[in-house]
């Protein structure tokens, strides 16, 4: 590949663990249309399509699930909710300031691209202060029904950083983002521990980290 010139990081279960207040935001819902409760380690595996694929995998898991023309109303009843304590438990993994620093140092363009609601994603890195070692932001709902795997919503983070595909490199934690780097012809590297059904070794990605510590170096490697 060419000499390297952005990073294209995924969010959830990639940079943070969100799975607190996204449970928290799902339970309420669910009570509030008298279904039971769902656990922590269930939400981790509904995590990763988008907030509608969220709200539908957390109502089969309690009933019925949801008819499609409740989806979209449901759907932005779990956002509101979501949307006022989105970073109360929300915290980014280790080491995560201190390699988007180098990164920038080394004047590398960062992105993201999460299928997470692009209002919510703005507030949780400004929460967490990392909203300012991002130059494009692309949300679940930023382009109009594209979301990864579509790797439309990477290309997107890609031309707003000004930088080819052949000259970046996707870092994600679930099949959605290797998808969309491979559709592209990135390399991508996956976290293992996020937000996956499937074990991260098994998604076929050019490299898998468990540490930030160890990113900087495959990063290097890789380019």
């Amino acid at each position: 590949m060419n000499a390297l010139a952005a990073v294209v990081f995924d969010l959830d279960g990639t940079l943070i663990d969100s799975a607190p207040d996204i449970h928290h935001a799902v339970n309420r819902l669910l009570a509030a249309e008298g279904r039971e409760s769902v656990p922590l380690d269930a939400v981790v595996g509904m995590i990763g399509d988008g907030a509608p694929k969220l709200v539908e995998r957390a109502f089969t898991a309690t009933g019925a699930a949801p008819a499609s023309a409740d989806l979209a109303h449901l759907t932005r009843r779990f956002l509101a909710y979501y949307q006022v304590d989105s970073a109360r438990h929300t915290r980014a993994y280790g080491g995560v300031h201190a390699v988007l620093g180098q990164l920038r140092q080394d004047d590398i363009g960062l992105g993201i691209c999460t299928n997470k609601p692009e209002s919510a994603t703005h507030a949780i890195l400004e929460a967490l202060d990392l909203a300012s070692f991002f130059q494009a932001v692309v949300g679940g709902d930023s382009l109009d029904g594209v979301r990864k795997p579509d790797p439309r919503a990477l290309m997107v983070v890609l031309n707003r950083l000004q930088v080819a595909p052949g000259a970046a490199i996707m870092v994600g934690d679930n099949a959605n983002d290797v998808q969309a780097a491979r559709a592209l012809g990135m390399p991508v590297v996956v976290r293992a521990g996020g937000y996956t059904r499937v074990p991260a070794e098994s998604l076929g990605a050019d490299a898998v980290f468990a540490d930030f510590a160890q990113l900087p170096a495959i990063l290097s490697h890789l380019r």
